[in-house]
C-alpha cells in the first residue's frame, strides 16, 4: 500500500494542473452510476443493426452491478484512499461506498470491451479511449488506489468476455427456436 500511497501523492503534486482539474473531475463524473454506460447500451438497443451488442452491454451492466458493486466491494471493504492518506486531497464529492475494486472501471471497460470487440472499429476505439479517461480519471482526482482501477478493468474485461459469450449462448438457441417455430408453421 506505501506504493500506492506514494503514486497518488505523486499524481497530485506533480501531474495534477490547475488547467486539467476540471476534465478529470468531468471524466469521473461521466462514471457516476455507469450513467453514460447505460446511455451507449441504450443507443446500442435502439438502433437495430447494434441491438445484438447492446443486449450483451445489458447483461455486462447487470454483471458489474451484482459482481463488482454488489459483492466484492461489500467483501473487501476497502477504504477509499483520501480517507486514508495524509495529505492527499480528494477533488471532487466523496464516495459513498468501498474503494476496491474500481465500479467505474469496471464498469467502463466491461461495456467499452463489448464495443470495442463487436462494434467497427470508428466506434469502438473512441468508446474504449473513453473508458480508458475515466479508469485513469479515478486516480487523478484522488479516490482510488492503482490497484483499485487495475482490478476494475481487469474484471470489467472479463465480464465483457463472460457477458459476450453469454449473450451468443442465448442468442443461438433463441435463432434456433425461432427457426424450429416457423417450420412448425409452415409445415
Amino acid at each position: 500500500m506505501a506504493w500506492e500511497a506514494a503514486f497518488l501523492l505523486w499524481v497530485q503534486n506533480t501531474v495534477r494542473q490547475d488547467w486539467l482539474d476540471p476534465v478529470a473531475v468531468r471524466f469521473t463524473q461521466l462514471g457516476h452510476a455507469g450513467l453514460v454506460w447505460i446511455i451507449v447500451t441504450l443507443v446500442l438497443l435502439i438502433i437495430p443493426k447494434t441491438r445484438k451488442v447492446g443486449c450483451a452491454c445489458v447483461i455486462a451492466l447487470m454483471m458489474t452491478l451484482v459482481f463488482c458493486s454488489g459483492i466484492l466491494k461489500n467483501v473487501f471493504a476497502r477504504p477509499r484512499p483520501y480517507t486514508q492518506i495524509p495529505g492527499l486531497h480528494l477533488l471532487g464529492p466523496q464516495a459513498s461506498d468501498w474503494s476496491f475494486p474500481s465500479g467505474h472501471s469496471c464498469t467502463a471497460f466491461s461495456v467499452g470491451g463489448i464495443c470495442l470487440a463487436r462494434l467497427p472499429k470508428k466506434a469502438g476505439i473512441p468508446i474504449i479511449a473513453a473508458a480508458t479517461l475515466i479508469a485513469l480519471s479515478r486516480l487523478y482526482v484522488g479516490i482510488h488506489y492503482p490497484t483499485d482501477v487495475i482490478a476494475g478493468v481487469a474484471l470489467g474485461i472479463a465480464i465483457a468476455l463472460a457477458a459476450m459469450k453469454l449473450f451468443d449462448v442465448i442468442d443461438t438457441r433463441f435463432e434456433a427456436w425461432k427457426e424450429k417455430r416457423k417450420q412448425q408453421y409452415h409445415a
